[in-house]
């Protein structure tokens, strides 16, 4: 999960997290020069926090990589389920 723990992912499979944002870059950013920022090694500039992502494989082996998008990428399939749990939950009185 994005911004839980000491050591998360910070090069998520997400445009909207690897683009600079519009107070970093006024400039329009097409659809080819986002690429750039995909094979980048830095860090995401915005972090996608509370973000699930893919995680590790069958060895336990996580890439922090935006390539790796099997590993990396805060898919819907993945966060859709733990939503619903969180806003069920939260919308439960305590017993």
């Amino acid at each position: 999960m994005v911004g839980f723990g000491e050591r998360y992912p910070k090069h998520i499979h997400h445009r909207g997290s690897s683009l600079p944002s519009i107070g970093a870059r006024t400039e329009h950013i097409s659809c080819n020069e986002g690429f750039q920022y995909l094979h980048a090694g830095s860090p995401n500039p915005n972090e996608l926090v509370g973000g699930i992502v893919g995680g590790p494989d069958n060895n336990d082996n996580f890439s922090d990589d935006r390539n790796n998008y099997q590993q990396s990428e805060p898919a819907t399939y993945i966060n859709a389920p733990f939503v619903g749990a969180v806003a069920y939950f939260s919308a439960k009185p305590p017993t």
